[in-house]
């Protein structure tokens, strides 16, 4: 990757990370800027922030945006984005994924081909999706994480989210591979969980990667340890 100098960085600029399986994003874009204070001699208080949350438990793209392009964050966090995953049927969880443990299982001898195209079909277009209680969304001042995690009853309000496509990659029961293209707002576990009820068994999200954001590919994006790496000339030693 090309090197940037101190004022290419406070003038504004898109970076993009292949943010690992279990990091967060608040650590992937802290260890951007420490990078950058630390090597680049940036000051601490240098505008940084990413557009849009990637969960620990999913990997893939992650915009970071720095000093005046930091303005351009929720222009990025309406685009388009798309994902690949796993989807496993049979069983459901209270967090829709792998986060917490399974609540109730499902018969799934039933699901057929046919079946699974059905239920796919159903869900093209705009549709009305709940978010899970298990996610950052505030309601009376909590996020809904911090109610369920208090054994507290929360009702949650549908929102409308478009599915531009709804592409089954791979049938392996009790597995079904994906890719979604899908509008801003939408929580690919409660696609996992919904589609687990149309196939009138339970499923739950078992793995998730963001591949695209509006026309910014993973394809062209850094591990972190590697931009690390690019503004670190003492990295191998301090590892």
């Amino acid at each position: 990757m090309t090197k940037l100098s101190p004022e290419e960085f406070q003038e504004g600029q898109i970076l993009l990370l292949d943010k690992p399986l279990t990091w967060s994003s608040f650590q992937a874009v802290n260890k951007v800027k420490y990078a950058l204070i630390k090597n680049l001699g940036l000051p601490k208080k240098f505008k940084i922030g990413h557009a849009g949350t990637l969960d620990p438990l999913a990997s893939g793209l992650l915009i970071i945006c720095t000093g005046k392009f930091t303005k351009r964050i929720s222009e990025l966090q309406g685009q388009i984005k798309e994902y690949t995953g796993t989807i496993t049927v049979g069983a459901t969880t209270p967090s829709y994924d792998l986060e917490t443990e399974i609540n109730e299982t499902f018969a799934t001898e039933h699901i057929t081909d046919e079946l699974i195209e059905q239920a796919r079909q159903t869900f093209l277009g705009e549709i009305d999706q709940f978010p899970p209680v298990f996610s950052a969304i505030k309601k009376d001042g909590k996020r809904l994480y911090e109610h369920a995690r208090a054994g507290e009853e929360i009702e949650v309000a549908a929102r409308k989210v478009e599915i531009m496509t709804f592409e089954i990659t791979r049938v392996a029961l009790p597995e079904i591979d994906f890719r979604v293209v899908c509008s801003k707002g939408t929580y690919i576990r409660s696609l996992a969980y919904d589609f687990g009820k149309a196939l009138q068994s339970g499923a739950h999200l078992t793995a998730l990667r963001r591949t695209k954001i509006g026309a910014y590919s993973v394809n062209d994006a850094v591990h972190p340890l590697d931009f690390e790496k690019t503004y670190n000339p003492n990295y191998k030693e301090a590892e």
